[in-house]
């Protein structure tokens, strides 16, 4: 008879292998699928789904006032005086609403049910994603005429029922929270952040008064409002603070549409760069979508038409392209509608295709009004639209004539780039080296498998004051567009990018900082998407080199070097003391003082026998030595460059690189004491 075949029970794929999370158990399985992740990102968007519950009530009409507190121990505190969470046991769950909603993914009054028609909390997760990811949280509701109070301990309530704390005669939720150090492993609430993003709010909500609070220190306490009965009017004037704008007064149009509202303003300025915000229901659509598509189309339309009616386009002449009406447009576009379709939990884009005919005809409609009514406005935004169409025809030529020369296609690269002979751009890095001499100790140092040099060479071009053309022709930009491959302007394709680690090696001193901000400025203007990669990155050469007898550290900052030279001098004297018992069974030999063949430069001060050598450049160190501090991977220090916030990173390019002198004083005299070993 034939053998049975063996049947291997280990590892088997059975019923049992099927795990069942209950209740708020996914969440904090998996915290990411809900806020993002745990980082510091992820935190604050604890406090986002919290307020934007209030703002729901707002939009809803039946709340005023939100407060926000920051309070000792990272616990977070939120109040609406809106109707408050009904408290009465509801009929599916068996249990009171207020446990249901905070307890239950996917409850809440906004999936018909009638308790909201507009609400930026659709997927109803919110408050209970919350309650999962602290470590406690507390519901306190007023109506009814009573107080009632109800805890939580990591989303599990600690009683049946909510108590009944007190008498009101007002209405209102307030929502109290610290999160879990088990989920989070940096707890730090960034006061600037949520400045922000109720700011942005308050400005979406016109006539909603939202308060601040930091009460985390008493020494330090802060309380900040907001209040803009203007709206979008308001953010746009407050985005565009500090600039030189084209049309004085701002367009604006808010019009319902059956259950829809559209609302959008938009002002130009002398900006190269535009600023468009998209919002679905409060929540900052990042990614754009239909409601912002729909407002792109409408604009080209409308200002095609007025220019060609009134002569601004001759009849031989193309029509203006929608990137030629991109730059230095500042515009926000807010949509309320009953039923959004986000794509992901984090809701960065908006899917509904109904909202683009909608939003395209409020805009082409009211626009054309707008430009016919005040002609003035009208012209200023055509001629900063017409001047930015000739230079993108310039620029197109400038960027032919760079492409013509086969730099893209592999051939000669540009300039004294030393090339890797990777192909892969995962692992291919690019470093911008200032200067031939430090360039020269970077190609001999450098690993060839992995690592281009590209020295500068000349003046680099300060890109928030010039345009496209000027930039692509520029002789110290120009190789940088060439050696990363992937185009610039409206041929920019980021598939096409020869390296994904594009690192920054400039000296330590005003100069090397001047030419850090300068490179970050081109960066962020016509390479965004880099940075929001994440391939940026700034080296970080030693400062200094300390040597005490065989003992050779590098280090990079002012306290690292106190430590060592204190930890090095304890250990010469312990060596000392040690020398000193054994003299009696030992020759007396004098301490020999080595000559090497380092230069007086290169040795530097000198401090009970450590020699300090402070370099002043990257050109000052040998190509070894540039390898061991500043290229080796196993080794170096980087910093990665990030855009957390793109708005303030806007506002800060532009204040210190901007045509306006005023600004910049202002932001110079603000921080000049905050500077420390300014290195002139």
């Amino acid at each position: 008879m034939p053998k049975e075949k063996e049947v291997k029970t280990d590892g088997e794929y059975t019923a049992k292998s099927i795990q069942v999370l209950e209740g708020l158990e996914p969440v904090r399985k998996r915290p990411g699928m809900y806020i993002g992740g745990t980082s510091l990102e992820g935190l604050h968007h604890l406090v986002w789904e919290v307020v934007n519950n209030s703002i729901d009530e707002a939009m809803a009409g039946f709340c005023k006032n939100i407060e926000v507190k920051l309070l000792p121990d990272n616990v977070v505190e939120i109040f609406d005086d809106g109707r408050g969470i009904p408290v009465e046991k509801h009929p599916q769950t068996k249990k009171s609403t207020i446990e249901t909603v905070l307890t239950v993914l996917h409850a809440g009054g906004k999936f018909g049910g009638g308790g909201y028609k507009i609400s930026g909390g659709l997927h109803g997760v919110g408050v209970s994603v919350v309650n999962a990811l602290s470590v406690w949280t507390k519901a306190e509701v007023q109506r009814d005429g009573k107080i009632y109070t109800m805890e939580f301990e990591r989303g599990k309530a600690k009683t049946k029922d909510p108590k009944v704390t007190g008498k009101s005669k007002e209405t209102g939720t307030t929502i109290s929270f610290q999160a879990d150090p088990q989920i989070f492993p940096e707890i730090k609430y960034s006061w600037e952040k949520i400045l922000g993003y109720v700011r942005q709010q308050a400005y979406l909500t016109k006539g909603v008064s939202i308060k601040v609070f930091d009460q985390r220190e008493k020494e330090n306490e802060k309380a900040y409002g907001f209040l803009f009965d203007g709206g979008l009017i308001s953010y746009v004037k407050f985005l565009n603070r500090g600039k030189e704008v084209k049309n004085e007064m701002p367009f604006y149009v808010e019009k319902k549409v059956e259950d829809t509202i559209v609302e959008i303003a938009l002002q130009y300025t002398e900006s190269y760069k535009e600023h468009v915000f998209s919002f679905a229901n409060n929540i900052w659509t990042t990614e754009g979508g239909m409601h912002e598509a729909g407002f792109r189309t409408a604009l080209t339309r409308a200002i095609n038409n007025f220019a060609r009616k009134n002569n601004f386009i001759k009849e031989k002449d193309e029509n203006l392209t929608s990137e030629d009406l991109q730059e230095g447009l500042t515009a926000v576009v807010s949509v309320k509608l009953r039923n959004p379709q986000f794509e992901g939990q984090t809701k960065a884009k908006l899917g509904n295709g109904e909202i683009k005919g909608i939003v395209s005809s409020v805009t082409s409609e009211a626009l054309a009004e707008f430009l016919e009514a005040h002609p003035n406005n009208a012209k200023a935004i055509l001629g900063k639209c017409l001047l930015t169409a000739k230079a993108r025809i310039a620029a197109r030529a400038a960027k032919d004539a760079v492409i013509r020369k086969g730099a893209l296609e592999g051939m000669t690269l540009p300039g004294k780039l030393a090339d890797c002979s990777s192909k892969d751009p995962a692992e291919s890095e690019l470093y911008i080296v200032e200067g031939d001499s430090a360039g020269g100790s970077a190609k001999q140092g450098r690993n060839r498998k992995f690592q281009a040099i590209l020295p500068l060479r000349g003046k680099l071009v300060n890109v928030e004051k010039t345009t496209l053309d000027k930039v692509v022709k520029s002789d110290t930009l120009k190789p940088i567009i060439i050696a990363l491959g992937a185009g610039i302007g409206d041929s920019f394709d980021i598939s096409k990018l020869r390296y994904h680690r594009i690192i920054i090696m400039a000296d330590a001193d005003v100069d090397g900082s001047h030419i850090r901000t300068l490179l970050l400025t081109f960066f962020y203007r016509y390479y965004e998407d880099l940075l929001k990669n994440g391939y940026i990155y700034i080296a970080q050469p030693p400062l200094y080199r300390l040597q005490s007898g065989k003992d050779i550290r590098y280090v990079y900052t002012e306290e690292e070097k106190n430590e060592i030279v204190s930890a090095m001098k304890n250990q010469k004297a312990k060596v000392k003391s040690q020398n000193e018992k054994s003299k009696s069974k030992s020759v007396d030999v004098p301490e020999v003082v080595m000559e090497t063949d380092e230069s007086e430069s290169e040795v530097g001060e000198k401090i009970a026998g450590i020699n300090i050598q402070r370099y002043k450049g990257l050109g000052e160190m040998n190509p070894q030595q540039l390898w061991e501090t500043t290229m080796d991977p196993e080794k170096r220090m980087m910093r990665q460059v990030k855009i957390n916030d793109a708005e303030s990173a806007d506002r800060t390019f532009d204040i210190l690189m901007g045509n306006e002198v005023e600004p910049r004083r202002r932001f110079i005299q603000t921080h000049a004491k905050s500077v420390k070993n300014l290195d002139v």
